[in-house]
């Protein structure tokens, strides 16, 4: 039987070291992680549903493949690449908690905020790198903001966000969760990103570092 510890490390090798991670990462779920607790909450993204309109990839866990493929390619723009393939896998931990149906549309509402505790708990159970954690989790926490300050909703935390972490970080993140769905337009994923960082830096001393 494998231990906690061991499938905590065989994830991060593959996040770190594969090309791409959701070839290993299907493999890991399928015959590793339904033996260790911890995995459990990713585990439940395979029975969560999205709204086809925005995914139509399917569940959160085709998505977050997509996503950490995606964010293995550019990982060595990251400022952090151990936190970043770790955020890349964590980012929707929350959207089962979160999922609800209303009015006939899935949504999931707080799944970020939900998220980052989540994630931070998560990786806290298995590393006393505090500080790796926390900043895995705040990358989960904010990675939804390029939607709230693009559209200007209320939910933006533009002062917070750049107090706590890297804008830099949060576009790359979001770079990924934006091409981790299926027909995705590159051209148009980077001017979402772009728009976003402008608005966050009208000064333009944030780019993409792409």
């Amino acid at each position: 039987m494998i231990s906690d510890r061991e499938a905590f490390q065989a994830t991060e090798k593959c996040l770190l070291h594969d090309e791409q991670p959701s070839k290993r990462l299907r493999v890991l779920a399928d015959e590793v992680w339904p033996h260790v607790l911890l995995f459990e909450n990713l585990l439940k993204q395979q029975k969560t549903e999205q709204s086809p309109v925005h995914h139509p990839e399917g569940s959160v866990w085709e998505h977050t493949l997509l996503v950490v493929d995606e964010a293995a390619k550019i990982k060595q723009f990251s400022a952090d690449a151990r936190a970043f393939m770790w955020a890349a896998l964590l980012h929707d931990i929350g959207k089962p908690a979160a999922t609800r149906v209303r009015k006939g549309r899935i949504t999931a509402y707080d799944h970020d905020k939900i998220g980052a505790k989540m994630a931070c708990e998560f990786l806290l159970a298995m590393t006393d790198d505090t500080e790796f954690a926390q900043k895995t989790a705040i990358l989960v926490r904010y990675h939804m903001q390029i939607l709230y300050v693009n559209k200007r909703l209320s939910f933006q935390d533009i002062s917070g966000m750049k107090q706590k972490t890297d804008l830099a970080e949060i576009a790359l993140l979001g770079y990924c969760d934006r091409l981790g769905r299926r027909g995705a337009d590159s051209d148009s994923v980077r001017g979402e990103i772009l728009s976003f960082l402008q608005r966050c830096d009208p000064n333009g001393k944030t780019e993409l570092p792409l």
